[in-house]
């Protein structure tokens, strides 16, 4: 079922999860209108897109807005039955200045928010994060968080964690402060850490971790753990969530179990280290991963979690979207697979007549 009007604006369309939720939107008969910081990038976004989808009839247009600035947004929204919005920053090194990322996150969506009250925009979906509802908690291994659970901000929690929780109650604040005649309908999205294919040659800071395994970059793996999801199953709750009568004024958390770093490069060694690619499958002690994080700005990001579970649960997900999610085994996989077709990832180089296994190399 489609939404009334046909057309959907979806913030950020550049970033991983927004290509895919605008791939699938297309797919479903949608019409997109798509923000952008500065159009140039408009192009490669329809060459990507053209590859999987029909754009004839001007089914994907663009339009430039950013997070930081009034300007755009009217006009973005302006004709939209329904709101993806997906912007949101994400650091590749920590920030000089926690505001440097929350100040975006927070005061964009709020931005997006006042122009769909103004538009009369029936529905606005908002990709949220799993770092809005673990951080500040025991995680031992001993609890599992749903969403009634939120980020606690204490002073241990990083500055991504806190735009995202920010970002998040802001948003719900701003909701339920309208009167009758002004509230639209609103979901969050909280996925985990996002893998699965890549549509180019860009990935976010998530599908890091694949890329640097495959890569070999790591030395070995440390003591590190995700709640991960794959990003298509991602795209496909957004847009459920825009139709689904039960959807509005719930947050979905969407992320399987927790897996380990050392799962997924068990995983990369059994499929691409018979192709050559050194996959490290030896467990590497904290401190290395410290004294990495020292010339590796993105590796420093995750020294925090060292030794910390990701436990979270996505039964509503499941129960009210009817959310199928992938396994970890076809997310990472198929992440990989379209990290070397993008040149992403470089072939490995091959000694004599057979490649080392990453198995036995480890």
């Amino acid at each position: 079922m489609l939404i009334e009007g046909n057309l959907v604006l979806v913030t950020g369309a550049n970033g991983f999860v927004a290509l895919h939720c605008t791939l699938q939107l297309l797919q479903a008969g949608y019409r997109v209108r798509a923000t952008l910081r500065g159009l140039g990038g408009a192009k490669k976004i329809e060459e990507t897109l053209g590859a999987h989808v029909n754009l004839a009839e001007g089914r994907l247009s663009f339009v430039a807005a950013e997070l930081g600035s009034d300007a755009g947004w009217d006009r973005a929204v302006d004709g939209c039955s329904a709101i993806l919005h997906v912007a949101s920053p994400v650091p590749r090194q920590a920030p000089k200045h926690p505001d440097d990322v929350i100040v975006p996150a927070r005061d964009g969506a709020l931005r997006v928010l006042k122009a769909a009250t103004k538009a009369g925009t029936r529905r606005v979906v908002m990709t949220s994060s799993t770092a809005s509802v673990l951080w500040g908690h025991k995680r031992d291994g001993s609890e599992t968080y749903d969403e009634s659970h939120w980020t606690a901000l204490t002073s241990e929690v990083g500055p991504y964690e806190q735009s995202k929780t920010l970002a998040e109650h802001a948003a719900w604040d701003y909701v339920n402060g309208l009167g009758p005649a002004e509230r639209f309908e609103f979901v969050t999205l909280n996925p985990g850490l996002i893998l699965g294919p890549v549509l180019n040659d860009h990935a976010s800071v998530s599908g890091e971790v694949v890329r640097k395994l495959l890569s070999g970059e790591f030395p070995g793996c440390p003591d590190l753990g995700f709640a991960a999801v794959d990003v298509r199953d991602v795209a496909s709750a957004h847009v459920t969530a825009l139709t689904h009568p039960k959807a509005p004024g719930q947050r979905f958390i969407l992320a399987i179990e927790h897996a380990s770093m050392l799962q997924i490069a068990e995983i990369l060694a059994r499929h691409f280290g018979p192709r050559g690619y050194s996959v490290p499958t030896r467990r590497l002690p904290n401190w290395v991963l410290k004294l990495v994080a020292l010339f590796d700005k993105t590796a420093a990001l995750v020294v925090p979690e060292l030794g910390k579970r990701q436990d979270v649960s996505s039964q509503r997900a499941r129960a009210v979207l009817d959310w199928k999610p992938r396994d970890l085994q076809t997310m990472v996989v198929d992440m990989a697979e379209s990290m070397i077709k993008n040149g992403m990832v470089k072939a490995p180089k091959r000694s004599g007549t057979a490649a080392t296994s990453a198995t036995e190399s480890a």
